[in-house]
């Protein structure tokens, strides 16, 4: 799914027009990126987070030449789903319960 789409299913929704449901999006969008940004961490619960994460310096390796190199530190975004999209996305499996040996 893609943004125009995304503004399609949330007008749909919604009842807003789709021209209202993209100016929501994109300032949604705009908001987490600006807070994560400054290293603010952005919780929405049963969706789940994100945040700023600090990359330490290590060392890699040139694929063309196999040459040994320093890969810089760096600060990344990262997004960590919540208890309800991870149930939604893979629900979890309910074992069977073993019979108990030697009862009737």
């Amino acid at each position: 799914m893609n943004k125009a789409e995304l503004v399609d299913a949330i007008a749909d929704k919604t009842g807003v027009t789709k021209k209202e449901a993209d100016a929501v999006l994109s300032a949604v969008i705009e908001t987490i990126v600006e807070s994560v940004a400054a290293g603010n961490k952005v919780a929405l619960v049963g969706f789940g987070s994100f945040e700023k994460r600090h990359r330490q310096a290590r060392e890699g390796r040139n694929p063309k030449t196999g040459e040994a190199m320093t890969i810089a530190a760096t600060s990344v975004p990262a997004f960590s789903a919540g208890k309800a999209f991870k149930e939604k996305v893979a629900p979890a499996k309910v074992e069977p319960k073993a019979k108990a040996k030697g009862k009737k």
